[in-house]
């Protein structure tokens, strides 16, 4: 098969001839229809997250029809997320919270993913998708969209919701609030005249630079943008008994604060990972929302490029690989 490889951190992906996967137990091998490309992928590939799996294929949000394997018929089209795998027996995961597993292996991180022609993955990982979206519309369903939705639940039933960063996550995340009766505040990097109109087409009430203080008061804040002089930003446009909630993998140096900011009980939390039942929540509200998914596909070989691009903040909504 082909794929792009990352050999080390920093380098550029070399799309390489390697061996067919082979499922073992309980595991799917799955062609490759789409993948999309995520900013956890650019922190993996520039050495911000570490010890990955080197030589290591990258991409976990994988759309693809099973070939072969445990639990899915073939020819089953199935997404594949961040998590990867769960030992089910430690603390966390008696507690039902797999998602911070000891143990967990990540997708593209851990364990190879989807910048390739096939992949293996454990079959209680994979998951059916809605029909409605094709295989690059349904691609960001599977990281932007979960994290999205396990962010916006971590928020609570936050009517007035500010987003820091207008990507992936946040492009469908504010139309799952929009669907909710909620009004939408959108937060982009200063001069982002493009991503601000895109807030406004998917029905946010007000789109501007992150520097500035939106025109009303804030019940709850997410926050998707890597950079952590937003939380004190944020925070700061929150009401007293609001939340600020971060959806990232990995920040920048979050800068001190006054503690006048977080007073008032104020809550400042992280999103870490995601669970099945994320997914299997998420994946049946899209199918019933009128989500639109903004993707802009890329033969596999560009991976390097669109990489670039978003390193550079030049995506607007989200993009993918089709082998």
């Amino acid at each position: 098969m082909r794929a792009m490889v990352l050999a080390k951190a920093g380098a550029p992906l070399e799309l390489r001839e390697l061996p067919d996967p082979r499922p073992g137990p309980g595991q799917v091998l799955v062609r490759v229809r789409a993948c999309g490309v995520c900013r956890t992928d650019l922190h993996v590939a520039d050495g911000e997250l570490p010890d990955p799996k080197l030589p290591l294929v990258l991409g976990h949000q994988i759309v693809g029809e099973v070939v072969e394997g445990a639990r899915c018929p073939p020819g089953t089209r199935v997404g594949i997320p961040w998590l990867g795998w769960t030992c089910g027996e430690c603390e966390q995961c008696r507690a039902g919270r797999e998602n911070l597993c000891v143990r967990a292996r990540f997708t593209g991180y851990l364990l190879d993913g989807g910048y390739a022609e096939l992949a293996v993955a454990d079959a209680r990982y994979c998951f059916p998708l809605p029909d409605k979206y094709d295989d690059a519309g349904a691609a960001p369903l599977l990281c932007a969209g979960l994290i999205g939705h396990r962010s916006l639940r971590m928020a609570g039933d936050a009517r007035r919701l500010g987003i820091y960063g207008f990507g992936a996550a946040a492009h469908l995340v504010a139309q799952v609030a929009r669907f909710e009766g909620r009004e939408v505040y959108a937060f982009t990097r200063a001069g982002d005249a493009e991503a601000q109109r895109f807030a406004l087409e998917l029905g946010a009430s007000w789109a501007g630079s992150s520097s500035e203080r939106p025109p009303v008061e804030l019940d709850a804040a997410l926050l998707f943008a890597p950079v952590g002089a937003l939380v004190p930003a944020a925070l700061q446009a929150v009401r007293a008994g609001g939340v600020v909630v971060c959806g990232g993998i990995h920040m920048s140096e979050i800068p001190s604060f006054p503690y006048a900011l977080l007073w008032g009980e104020r809550v400042l939390r992280s999103v870490a990972n995601l669970t099945r039942r994320d997914a299997e929540e998420f994946l049946e509200l899209a199918g019933r929302a009128p989500l639109q998914t903004r993707v802009a596909a890329h033969p596999l070989e560009r991976a390097d490029q669109v990489l670039s691009m978003m390193r550079e903040g030049r995506l607007v909504g989200a993009a993918a690989l089709l082998p």
